[in-house]
C-alpha cells in the first residue's frame, strides 16, 4: 500500500466510533475453527487434484489456483448476498420505512452469526454488521491458502481439507500436529470438504478480534468508495502467524510473484 494511502486510512480509522457491542472471541490465537460452523467428524472427502504428486511447479500453481478460485468465488458470493440484504434494510430505514418481521428475524440471525449484538435496529446500527459481512479479495485468499497449505501438499490439506492452518480445541476435532509443543492441546481442524475450509477461514477473518484492523481498513475503503485489494488487507494479517511482519512480507512477495496467475 502506498504511504499516503496508509496514512489516510490510519487517520480515518482513529476517528471511527461504533455504538454497538461486539461479541468478540477472547481466545488469543489466530487460527480458530468456527463456533457457528461446527467441525463435523464425518469422513473427509476431497475433489482436489493430487498436488503433492505434481513436479512441474508452474503447472502445480496453475492447477492450485484453478481448483480453489471458483470455490472462493462461490463463498464470497454467498457473503455478498447477505451484505446486499443488509444494504437493502439500511436503505429502508434511511427512508423511514418499516421492516417486516421476516426482515428483523433474518437480521437477528445474521447478527448472531457474525457475533454482533445490536442495541437497536436503525440505519446507524447496521454499520458495524456491514463491516463484518463483506467479501475478501480472491487473490488474497488464494495466496494465503498456497502459503498455509504448501500449495495443497500439506498433510492438513490432504487429510483434513484444511488449506488455512486453522486450529480447533476439542479432542478429536482435527489432526494432531506432529511437532506440537508439550502442554499445548490444539489440533489442526479437519473439514468435510474444501468449501467448508474456505467458509471457516472467511468467517474467521470477518469475526475474530485478531482481525479487527483488517475489517476497519476494508470498511474505510468501502466508505471512501475505493477498491478493496489484497495488497491493502494483507498488512493486517500480522496476528495470523507467530512470524508477524515476516509472514506479511512473505504473503506480499507471493502476491507479486504470482500476479500473472492470479
Amino acid at each position: 500500500m502506498k504511504t499516503g494511502r496508509m496514512k489516510r486510512i490510519t487517520l480515518a480509522l482513529s476517528a471511527v466510533a461504533f455504538g454497538l457491542v461486539i461479541i468478540a472471541s477472547q481466545i488469543p490465537t489466530q487460527k480458530l475453527g468456527l463456533d457457528s460452523l461446527p467441525l463435523k467428524k464425518n469422513p473427509a472427502r476431497s475433489d482436489a487434484p493430487d498436488f503433492a504428486a505434481m513436479v512441474d511447479v508452474a503447472a502445480k500453481k496453475d492447477q492450485f489456483f484453478s481448483y480453489l478460485r471458483p470455490k472462493v468465488e462461490q463463498q464470497n458470493a454467498q457473503i455478498a448476498e447477505k451484505r446486499e440484504f443488509l444494504l437493502q434494510l439500511q436503505r429502508k430505514l434511511q427512508q423511514k420505512r418499516s421492516l417486516s418481521n421476516a426482515d428483523r428475524d433474518e437480521l437477528t440471525e445474521l447478527a448472531t452469526q457474525y457475533k454482533v449484538q445490536l442495541r437497536s435496529i436503525d440505519a446507524a446500527a447496521l454499520t458495524l454488521l456491514l463491516a463484518r459481512v463483506d467479501v475478501v479479495p480472491v487473490d488474497m485468499v488464494l495466496v494465503q491458502a498456497a502459503n498455509e497449505s504448501g500449495w495443497g501438499s500439506s498433510r492438513f490439506a490432504i487429510e483434513g481439507n484444511n488449506y488455512f492452518g486453522q486450529w480447533c480445541f476439542s479432542q478429536g476435532c482435527g489432526l494432531v500436529p506432529n511437532a506440537r509443543s508439550s502442554g499445548l492441546n490444539h489440533e489442526v481442524a479437519r473439514f468435510t470438504d474444501t468449501d467448508a475450509s474456505i467458509a471457516s477461514y472467511l468467517h474467521n477473518l470477518n469475526t475474530n478480534a485478531a482481525y479487527k484492523e483488517l475489517r476497519e481498513v476494508r470498511n474505510w475503503l468501502r466508505q471512501a468508495d475505493q477498491p478493496v485489494t489484497a495488497a491493502d488487507l494483507i498488512p493486517s494479517l500480522t496476528a495470523y502467524s507467530e512470524r508477524k511482519n515476516e509472514y506479511v512480507d512473505e504473503l506480499l512477495q507471493m502476491l507479486k510473484h504470482n500476479e500473472r496467475l492470479l
